[in-house]
């Protein structure tokens, strides 16, 4: 079946009508240049930017640059008071070629910056604008783009937003895979343009459409016809299934031997979380029952939190070690049984969820646990892991403490001779490009090979109950410098910022935790230590950089 452009514009715009009124539909011309465009549908129930959207599609000239026009008055946000009615003549100004260079600028004094400006002197990120009770797509967004693998991944991509996903959604075609393609070619060029940071901030419009179409429950809406607000951990979950879907597994040295676990997608690589299982009955009248070993996995680790958990680590296991009732084969009936669980394999970058929703019958509410539970800066798994495990992870642990000998023995040299010419050099060397030791196993890419990992992200929500409220991505930017993501708000914060986000009041309350790994910085082994006991090169443990796109494990 063939579909000619201005059908495919007809069509697109028809399924971004989401619930409508009965408000007025005109057919408008456009004039742009010496081209003129007759017959276009506009509606005034809609924004002015879906009518751009579709200016776009015809004269590839983007929203941002048009400006339309009717009887000399600029079409801005909204319609305003203007009076339409069909076959009226609308001007359209944009040119869809590059932007000529600027010419050399002057001094310009922060007052009188624009937010563009402002965004380039601070060093600071792009933004996403809020279409709507969208906070948790744009925190889950920038929270997946501190991960440098994931954006590798994602350029790697090679499907576009294309019509079949499109037309699949109406029924035109298999809407499974073509959607998907869709969705993950769109979070690709949105992570793109995110990365330029060309703009202060930009409006996710497309990503947010054809999310509604893949996802119709994220599009509901409430008795005012307002976009409802939504979980961002349940965005964050399927977005990651379609990832797993999408995006290919990195491949492994094939010299280093067979993989440990052979890993189709580059989720599971990076992401995914294996475990043992055991299963032990606890009803006396079973005790001969044989324990029962199992295995599972899962993307995310998650936070229990209850009266005495007062530490993230402490929720962790209770999640770990915990009572289920489930039937007993030997019983013929429900039984409560102790569930043991050890990781058998860290991911590079470890999701943890804090338990905080729970429904509340009383107002049929998902409500929200205030308790202050502290979270770390720098964690340490080694302690949940399986004892197989634990023997793997003991090499690279060993390099991580003889590092920190080094530094701490330097530093005390430092201080009883004043400043050495150890320390000096390791100033110096801070400011040079690093080199790291890769953090995965060689024959399980994407791993994490020591345990240790450091907070890079923090996705915190706002407010009383899952339904409502406001959601932020809190991202790591270097060291202590962190970046507060708030829409299309971004403003600079530290350490010290982000640890108050453990909760115990109304404040901003971290709900989801994004943990990379650990890096240890590589060293020249072949100097000996100098004179006087000082080491010629130490090597220092760091986070990663998280506005690095290397992919240092590949």
């Amino acid at each position: 079946m063939s579909i000619s452009d201005d059908s495919f514009v007809v069509i697109l715009v028809f399924l971004l009508k989401t619930k409508t009124s009965n408000m007025p539909n005109y057919k408008v011309n456009v004039k742009w240049g010496k081209e003129k465009y007759a017959g276009l549908e506009l509606s005034t129930d809609q924004s002015p930017d879906i009518f751009k959207l579709q200016l776009f599609s015809l004269t590839n000239v983007l929203p941002e640059r048009q400006k339309v026009m009717l009887k000399g008055v600029t079409i801005k946000e909204d319609w305003g008071k203007l009076k339409l009615k069909d076959g009226m003549n609308l001007l359209m100004m944009g040119s869809a070629e590059e932007l000529p260079q600027a010419p050399a600028e002057k001094t310009v004094f922060v007052e009188d910056m624009s937010e563009d400006q402002l965004m380039s002197a601070m060093d600071l990120v792009t933004g996403l604008d809020n279409l709507g009770n969208t906070c948790y797509m744009n925190a889950t967004v920038q929270l997946l783009k501190t991960v440098p693998e994931m954006d590798h991944a994602l350029q790697s991509f090679s499907g576009n937003v294309n019509r079949a996903g499109l037309m699949a959604s109406l029924g035109m075609t298999s809407a499974g895979a073509e959607m998907d393609d869709t969705v993950t070619a769109s979070f690709r060029d949105l992570v793109r343009d995110l990365k330029s940071n060309e703009q202060s901030s930009i409006k996710p419009f497309m990503f947010l459409q054809l999310l509604y179409m893949r996802f119709p429950h994220f599009a509901e809406k409430n008795d005012h016809g307002q976009p409802m607000q939504q979980d961002a951990n349940e965005f964050l979950t399927e977005l990651l299934r379609i990832c797993q879907l999408k995006l290919k597994a990195v491949p492994m040295d094939v010299s280093g031997g067979r993989p440990f676990e052979p890993r189709d997608n580059f989720v599971d690589q990076y992401f995914g979380i294996d475990y043992d299982i055991k299963l032990k009955c606890l009803d006396e009248e079973a005790k001969d029952e044989p324990e029962k070993d199992s295995k599972e996995t899962s993307l995310q680790l998650n936070c229990f939190i209850s009266q005495e958990v007062k530490y993230m680590l402490t929720g962790i296991k209770c999640r770990l070690q915990e009572e289920i009732t489930k039937n007993s084969p030997t019983l013929n009936r429900d039984a409560k049984y102790s569930k043991t669980s050890k990781i058998k394999r860290l991911p590079a970058y470890l999701c943890v969820q804090m338990v905080r929703f729970y429904y509340k019958e009383k107002g049929q509410v998902n409500a929200k646990i205030l308790k202050d539970v502290k979270f770390p800066m720098s964690f340490d798994a080694y302690e949940l892991c399986a004892p197989e495990l634990q023997e793997r992870l003991r090499v690279a642990r060993g390099k991580f403490e003889a590092d920190e000998e080094e530094r701490a023995e330097a530093q005390l040299a430092g201080k009883q001779s004043g400043e050495s010419k150890k320390m000096q050099e390791l100033k110096k060397k801070e400011e040079e490009p690093k080199e790291y030791e890769r953090f995965d196993f060689p024959d399980d890419v994407g791993s994490n090979n020591s345990g240790h990992y450091e907070l890079q992200g923090v996705l915190t929500h706002q407010g009383r109950s899952s339904s409502s409220g406001h959601y932020v991505a809190w991202i790591r930017k270097k060291g202590d410098d962190w970046l507060k993501c708030d829409d299309d708000i971004v403003s600079p914060v530290t350490s010290e910022d982000v640890l108050k986000l453990s909760g115990g009041g109304d404040w901003h309350i971290a709900y989801v935790l994004l943990y990379g790994p650990r890096r240890l910085e590589k060293r020249d082994r072949s100097v000996k230590p100098a004179a006087g006991g000082e080491t010629a090169s130490i090597s220092e443990a760091t986070p990663m950089d998280t506005t690095s796109t290397e992919n240092s494990a590949a």
